[in-house]
């Protein structure tokens, strides 16, 4: 089973966390070999990293991407994301040719079941696996020349066939996608592979990829803001929320800012206890709007309604700089 991360030193400690659940929920595995596509990662960083490795008995290699910039012909603006996502872009070149299947994970999840469930998906013709992202917003994917019938995608967590990713030259459709818009996408990569691999994305089940703020979303309200959510059984998203494989602190409510009470936070820190980065402080300055987010929480549970006006709000300023 071959995993890939993409990180730099600021993401090394969420990377670390992710990487121990990986190892911790998947004993049972034989073969986990870990690939993380560094960008500008630390020596100090790779020691701790290389330590967690070395308690599991597992495989674990650095790939350097260098400087990212210079891979594009053109100026990216990743605004509020790191640029060190945009590395997943070049996994065709980056990795060894002897790599055919990956799944790909952002340092921001945590593995709480074995990923055998997400390795053993059956991709048919499809080149990417993906679970769904039914609350994006609607111009996003428009500008994408997605209808509001078409499934837009989470890149958190992915399965990639390599193989025919290579072969298909994904890698070039993306960049010259990402050139058409000048460099500039709400999500970046992520709306690079939903709108160059339109039609070849495989549907996963929202256990392989589940987003922590959905806990507090209706089925029927997912369904109401994409129809392309029916897809999904009713029964597999409630079955998510109870029993994930990965959970992806999606959203601003992350476990490493003091004062979150995001639901799933425990694991995260379960797993922080068990790395080199135990006793690792919570970053202050954001108690009261994690208080305010956690009410915007239950208000979504309660009504719906509400988070649609507070997420109209954001899109407004937000794509003042992105749209």
């Amino acid at each position: 089973m071959n995993i890939v991360y993409a990180s730099n030193d600021n993401y090394a400690r969420h990377l670390g966390v992710s990487m121990c659940s990986l190892f911790e929920s998947s004993k049972k595995e034989k073969n986990i070999t870990v690939y993380i596509l560094s960008v500008n990662l630390g020596q100090e960083s790779r020691d701790k990293l290389n330590q967690i490795g070395e308690a599991y008995g597992r495989n674990i290699h650095y790939i350097e991407a260098g400087d990212l910039n210079s891979r594009f012909s053109h100026q990216v603006d990743t605004g509020r994301f790191d640029i060190s996502t945009l590395g997943r872009l070049f996994i065709g070149k980056l990795l060894p040719e002897n790599v055919k299947r990956l799944i790909y994970l952002d340092c921001d999840t945590v593995v709480v079941r074995s990923l055998a469930y997400v390795w053993k998906q059956n991709l048919e013709d499809c080149i990417i696996g993906a679970v769904p992202e039914p609350t994006i917003y609607k111009q996003v994917k428009e500008e994408l020349g997605l209808s509001a019938e078409d499934t837009y995608y989470n890149a958190g967590v992915l399965l990639i066939d390599l193989q025919a990713w290579r072969q298909e030259n994904a890698e070039s459709k993306l960049l010259q996608l990402y050139a058409e818009k000048n460099g500039k996408l709400f999500a970046n990569d992520q709306d690079l592979i939903n709108g160059g691999l339109k039609g070849r994305i495989k549907t996963l089940m929202p256990a392989c990829n589940f987003f922590t703020n959905y806990r507090y979303f209706h089925y029927w309200d997912l369904v109401r803001q994409s129809p392309a959510y029916r897809q999904i059984p009713k029964e597999e998203f409630m079955k998510a929320k109870a029993h994930p494989v990965v959970i992806h602190y999606m959203g601003d409510e992350r476990p490493w800012k003091a004062g979150n009470w995001n639901h799933y936070r425990l694991a995260y820190e379960k797993f922080l206890r068990q790395t080199p980065w135990k006793g690792y402080p919570k970053e202050e300055g954001a108690r009261a709007y994690m208080a305010a987010y956690h009410i915007m929480d239950y208000l979504t549970f309660l009504c719906p309604p509400i988070r649609q006006v507070i997420s109209k709000i954001y899109l407004k300023k937000a794509m003042k700089k992105y749209g």
